[in-house]
């Protein structure tokens, strides 16, 4: 499974990002495009914080399976769950969420994360945690065709 902490990966990620207009239109859900670049800002910079919120009640019983399930080679489906914070209902700034992911992007490297416990999937490696993050962009980077 492709690692965002790995190299080709992520210049692939970056550079799909960059093929992003203010124009590009989603082949499904209801976000706008700019929308999709602050929603994927949000689960990255959770990696990055370290400490982590408390792990959740709901985590501690479903989080193993939950997690388990997302690291499948099985894709993402699409309309799925998104949990209420990483919903963006508010329009957005393209230029500026743009750039905003990038730099985050950029951030994301190997032994940035120094708490890796995930406060609803819990105890994560290093390599799950960029597997993680790797999909979750490349999802919605298929959203919006690029």
């Amino acid at each position: 499974m492709k690692n965002l902490f790995d190299d080709g990966p992520r210049q692939e990620i970056i550079e799909r990002i960059n093929k992003l207009t203010p124009e590009s239109k989603q082949l499904w859900g209801k976000m706008s495009v700019s929308q999709m670049l602050a929603h994927n800002v949000i689960p990255m910079e959770l990696a990055l914080q370290n400490p982590k919120p408390a792990r959740q009640f709901m985590g501690k019983i479903f989080g193993g399976m939950v997690k388990k399930k997302l690291l499948s080679p099985e894709p993402f489906k699409k309309n799925g769950f998104t949990p209420k914070e990483f919903r963006i209902d508010s329009p957005k700034e393209f230029n500026e969420q743009k750039e905003k992911l990038l730099s985050t992007v950029n951030r994301f490297k190997r032994g940035a994360i120094k708490d890796t416990v995930h406060p609803f999937f819990g105890n994560m490696t290093e390599d799950q945690w960029g597997q993680l993050q790797y999909k979750h962009l490349d999802h919605h980077l298929q959203q919006f065709g690029v």
